[in-house]
């Protein structure tokens, strides 16, 4: 028996051919098996086998919507912020037998709602990862396939977010711990469900220790948005600054030693995330960890339960711990 011509992969019509039957109870044989009679069945799949023919999964689900697949989409993908929640969620969806495609939105509303376009017919489920689309975009993707966001508290949407609140507390109190009473926050995109949380929460830890606040920005959440904010942290003195993210900390301290600001002898900085690379500059970041190979993992977990849950698990946030990881960018005020 030989395989289809031309050097073409054989095609479900190749095999009806060879095997004496209808392309639709190949079809059949290969979705439905309990359909077909059990010797037409053995002998549609030894004929597949010799000819080299191989089912189409993607193909073959998207009538039923089951193809095996789930989406994750991340604001930016070479933000190390991501490089943990990825591989997270990557591994717990491939031991569940599902396969994670990655979509970068571009720090970009509209880049993420194209994508999402494209992406939601071809997927089962979808996380969204530090969305910049409207709650109403959101609950729009939501209605046409399962989806879990990250970073953002929604009522009716599985959420997963970090603890913003107690680990800015963390980081406010380890400052005024060491006797710093003028703090900046540098903020991140205005879009940024987080950055608003975060710097809510940076108001109300301020009040409690008793110390003066500014808030500087928006600032891209990259290095070079770090690197502007250093200019402005000169122009609005403080002894400490707490940043968005790691990234534009770690910006912020090249940003202030090319303006001759010594970290942390004239200027303390604490990050966000705990990102990788954050122990690699000089000096090594002070940060709030979250747990971010474990935030992609649960979220996974939480898509895969709406999966196979009928009705649907209740919705709500998820709260995962953060707490501060002391290094060398803070210390006592001059």
């Amino acid at each position: 028996m030989t395989s289809a011509g031309n050097g073409a992969s054989p095609t479900i019509y190749d095999v009806a051919q060879a095997a004496g039957v209808a392309p639709s109870t190949v079809s059949r044989t290969f979705s439905r098996p309990g359909r077909v009679n059990a010797q037409t069945a053995e002998r549609i799949r030894q004929v597949a086998n010799e000819l080299g023919y191989r089912t189409n999964p993607l193909a073959r689900g998207l009538p039923t919507g089951r193809t095996s697949l789930l989406a994750i989409v991340v604001a930016d993908v070479t933000n190390p912020f991501f490089f943990e929640i990825i591989r997270g969620a990557e591994k717990t969806a491939r031991d569940a037998g599902y396969t994670l495609l990655m979509v970068d939105a571009h720090e970009s509303d509209e880049a993420e709602r194209r994508a999402l376009d494209r992406t939601l017919p071809l997927v089962e489920g979808l996380i969204l990862a530090t969305s910049r689309l409207s709650d109403s975009s959101i609950r729009v993707a939501a209605k046409q396939r399962p989806t879990v966001v990250m970073n953002r508290h929604m009522t009716d949407v599985p959420s997963v977010l970090t603890d913003n609140a107690q680990g800015m507390r963390s980081a406010v109190e380890h400052l005024a711990g060491l006797g710093h009473t003028s703090l900046a926050y540098v903020a991140g995109p205005e879009a940024s469900w987080a950055d608003g949380m975060r710097w809510r929460a940076f108001r109300e830890a301020t009040r409690e220790a008793e110390v003066q606040a500014r808030r500087i920005g928006p600032f891209a959440p990259t290095l070079a948005g770090g690197l502007s904010a250093a200019k402005s942290l000169v122009k609005h003195p403080a002894t400490a600054a707490v940043a968005y993210n790691d990234l534009i900390a770690i910006g912020a301290m090249r940003g202030l030693r090319r303006l001759g600001v010594e970290v942390p002898r004239d200027l303390s900085i604490v990050g966000f995330d705990n990102i990788f690379g954050s122990d690699f500059c000089t000096p090594p970041l002070t940060t709030v960890a979250a747990p971010l190979r474990h935030f992609g993992s649960f979220a996974v977990q939480r898509l895969l339960a709406q999966l196979r849950t009928s009705p649907a698990p209740t919705a709500g946030p998820t709260l995962l711990p953060a707490k501060l990881v002391e290094r060398g960018s803070t210390g006592r005020p001059a």
